[in-house]
């Protein structure tokens, strides 16, 4: 991975947010990427219960101050940054009062699926794009994890497909183990389709549950990561239906060399 530029899209991430199967690996795989040469950039959203002052994330100034339309309404984007001290990781938080400042990353005290879920996923993709489009930096991988990311591979191939930036990019995205019950609001196909985008790329959508979002990540990817053993048979007979690679679950311990070997040879080929 020398020299390779490797652009890490995360719901979580640990030290900023607990230990999870998302979290922890989307830790690791930047790690790995990183202590073989590779550069990398990591983006998350930056919820209201992630502590700033202990983490020192700062807005960059240069960064902010655009605005994202979201089904209709301008939306301002807030970039701010924060460092991994041990491994010298640099993490991009994308930020917006309206749809992070919450105390509370995807549902309320009662485990109640905030009911604007959908449109914090729609900022934060597009929130991403417009962030490396600002910083210049044309990354060779484009790796996905998490459901909150899920809608980043549909945005780059339809919204920004003649974003030259990207034009290389390879795409890959991990898939996990059901994340939440029950559906995302059930507008969020016409939210999406209010951005240009064909309702009939994003048929699953009309039921906006977990398997279906991340369907329509890995119809838009040029890879796949099986990041659990506990997949439903309906998410895995749609990947096995893929014309794409498809590395099988590893555990930690044999990810280092399982996904190295797999950006390299099946990814980048």
């Amino acid at each position: 991975m020398n020299g390779k530029k490797v652009l890490f899209v995360s719901s979580e991430l640990v030290p900023y947010l607990p230990e999870n199967p998302v979290s922890l690996m989307s830790y690791e795989a930047p790690r790995m990427v990183n202590s073989s040469g590779g550069q990398i950039r990591i983006f998350m959203p930056r919820y209201g219960n992630i502590n700033e002052r202990r983490h020192q994330l700062h807005e960059v100034i240069r960064l902010s101050g655009m605005n994202l339309v979201i089904n209709d309404m301008d939306m301002p984007l807030i970039i701010k940054v924060a460092s991994i001290p041990k491994e010298r990781i640099q993490v991009y938080f994308i930020d917006n009062d309206e749809y992070f400042k919450r105390k509370a990353t995807f549902a309320d005290a009662d485990g109640n699926l905030f009911p604007d879920n959908d449109e914090r996923a729609i900022f934060f993709a597009k929130g991403v794009v417009e962030t490396v489009k600002k910083l210049n930096w044309s990354p060779d991988i484009i790796h996905v994890h998490g459901w909150m990311a899920s809608l980043v591979p549909l945005y780059l191939r339809k919204y920004y497909a003649d974003e030259p930036l990207f034009s290389e990019s390879r795409i890959v995205t991990s898939v996990y183990g059901k994340d939440f019950e029950g559906e995302l609001d059930t507008a969020m196909i016409d939210k999406i389709a209010f951005d240009g985008i064909d309702k009939e790329e994003i048929s699953a959508l009309s039921h906006p549950e977990y398997n279906n979002l991340l369907k329509v990540a890995v119809d838009h990817s040029d890879a796949v990561i099986l990041a659990a053993e506990d997949l439903s048979d309906d998410l895995k007979s749609h990947i096995d239906n893929l014309s794409v690679p498809v590395l099988p679950y590893v555990s930690l311990q044999e990810a280092e060399e399982a996904y190295t070997n797999f950006y390299n040879t099946e990814v980048l080929k």
